[in-house]
């Protein structure tokens, strides 16, 4: 007698659950570009979907209390003059996204707590490099501020988002960039391009350590790293079956497995649960959702069920495991776009009959911290994700602002020696959430007031002197000015004076003779008269 033996895990009664309509967010208008890509993003705060915009490109920002249907007039993320291709949220700080687009910018942008009440249209930064559309920003997991993008024009880079500049710059890719994805640490990169290979690079100093052909289709591939190392890929065949791949970084060119699934034309997005070892398979035009569990026996991925809806999807977005609610057994909850502009809440759950803590279900997830800076990474340091127990729940931290510090002009030391410069993007801490903003203020005030204190006053000092110095020649020029002036007077007034004399003196001259001559007259007469007589 012959039997079969089930295969035991914790995952195999996992079901997938759709919410009620007025549960769900209506009346969206998705983006109705062509690009491969999810059209959405999500964080126990906001949901972000990439929209159809008049005028540019733009998308829609809502906190997760604001279901139902949405105005047609609500406010947008919309500062991008082409349509928005990619969006990601910052893994250590709630309010923070970025957003790639057809005009060639990476925009980043801070979301206040509450969402949007006007149109947003000022980034915290621009980082612009890329000539032609960018269709990738993928975010480090453990490192804050570094954010890595891909467009069209076969460039990958790596940029620190807190000064702005450029860290790493990878241009040895002959073609488009499909996919990228950092390991668990953060020291490796895999990336897919359009020439059907698959690659493995140092991010800190881009060289090439592997390559591979990936999958012989020619339509898009994707590749993610798994939490142990090994590599996931999703892809065509020759036929254009769609196919999944799993492989180890040293042996890229041996599949550990390699499966066909079906002979739709979607490219299939691989959603990575780290906590759960679960993939999720999602095809862009599929009614379905696919699940399997990697486990380290034989065949490695194994299929556990499959959640089917009546309408296909256009874009979808996983919530991170801080967002998912453990009280339920809740181990993952979807976002998933239709064509009829619903966005549908699904969630996965594992059914439980007791109501305490699943310590099996939820070990520790990903924190919202971040465990090095920008400058540790790239100067070698590596270090695993921080990561926290969801007993007792998540509690969000609050608002952190994203700041930005450009670096100074050498050329201009009044502005270099003022510059305290804010901070690099700044991400919550779930234990102290309510110290963490005033003791930076202090730390950063007190670092302003030691290191600048003295340099500022200096300067000043300076610029007073300069300032008196410049007053002092002021006032002898129109000392010298005035005394030219005065001088130049004197001459007129003696030039004046001496004419009007000579003109008395001739006037004084002429009238004598002629009172002679009349004297002469009168005497002449009187003659005359004494002399009839």
């Amino acid at each position: 007698m012959s039997f079969r033996v089930v295969r035991s895990s914790k995952f195999r009664h996992v079901y997938g659950q759709s919410l009620k309509r007025e549960q769900c967010y209506d009346n969206i208008r998705v983006s109705k570009s062509s690009w491969d890509s999810t059209f959405c993003a999500v964080n126990p705060k906001f949901l972000a979907i990439i929209v159809e915009s008049a005028g540019g490109g733009a998308f829609i920002v809502l906190p997760h209390n604001k279901v139902g249907r949405i105005a047609a007039d609500h406010p947008l993320v919309g500062g991008h003059k082409g349509p928005v291709l990619d969006i990601a949220w910052c893994p250590h700080n709630d309010n923070v996204i970025a957003s790639g687009s057809e005009d060639c910018v990476v925009k980043v942008w801070q979301i206040p707590d509450g969402g949007l009440s006007r149109t947003l249209t000022e980034p915290v930064v621009d980082l612009v490099f890329h000539q032609r559309r960018v269709g990738l920003v993928l975010w480090h997991p453990s490192a804050l501020n570094v954010l890595l993008t891909a467009g069209s024009d076969n460039q990958v880079v790596i940029w620190n988002v807190g000064t702005g500049e450029i860290l790493v710059h990878i241009d040895s890719h002959p073609d488009i960039v499909y996919s990228a994805c950092f390991n668990w640490d953060g020291s490796k990169l895999v990336t897919t391009c359009k020439d059907k290979k698959i690659r493995i690079y140092d991010p800190r100093s881009g060289e090439l350590e592997s390559e591979a052909m990936c999958h012989e289709g020619s339509k898009a591939t994707r590749a993610i790293f798994l939490r142990h190392g090994l590599i996931f890929t999703t892809g065509f065949n020759r036929s254009s079956e769609r196919q999944y791949s799993l492989r180890a970084p040293d042996a890229l060119n041996e599949p550990i497995v390699m499966v066909e699934l079906d002979t739709s034309n979607g490219v299939m997005f691989p959603l990575y649960d780290a906590d759960t070892n679960l993939i999720y398979l999602c095809g862009k035009g599929d009614s379905v959702i696919r699940y399997f569990e990697v486990t380290p026996e034989p065949p490695f991925v194994h299929y556990i069920n499959t959640f089917q809806t009546p309408d296909p999807q256009r874009g979808i977005g996983l919530m991170p495991k801080r967002g998912c609610d453990v009280t339920t057994c809740e181990i993952a909850k979807f976002y998933r776009l239709n064509n009829n502009g619903l966005c549908q809440v699904i969630s996965m759950t594992v059914p439980r009959k007791s109501d305490l803590f699943q310590e099996d279900l939820y070990p520790d997830t990903l924190a919202e911290d971040a465990a090095i800076t920008a400058e540790e990474w790239i100067a070698g340091k590596d270090a695993d994700p921080l990561t926290f127990s969801l007993k007792g729940g998540y509690v969000s931290s609050g608002n952190t602002t994203l700041s930005v510090s450009k670096k100074a002009n050498i050329l201009n030391k009044a502005s270099a020696s003022r510059g305290g410069g804010g901070g690099p993007l700044s991400g919550g801490n779930h234990s102290s959430a309510n110290n963490n903003d005033s003791n930076d203020a202090n730390q950063s005030a007190a670092i302003f007031s030691e290191k600048d204190h003295r340099n500022i006053l200096d300067e000043i000092r300076k610029l007073k002197a300069i300032i008196v110095k410049q007053e002092n020649r002021i006032r002898a020029l129109e000392a010298k000015v005035n005394a030219a002036a005065g001088d130049e007077t004197d001459a007129r007034n003696s030039n004046k004076n001496g004419s009007g004399a000579a003109a008395a003196v001739e006037s004084s001259s002429s009238s004598q003779p002629a009172a002679s001559e009349s004297a002469n007259d009168h005497s002449t007469a009187k003659d005359n008269a004494h002399e009839d007589d």
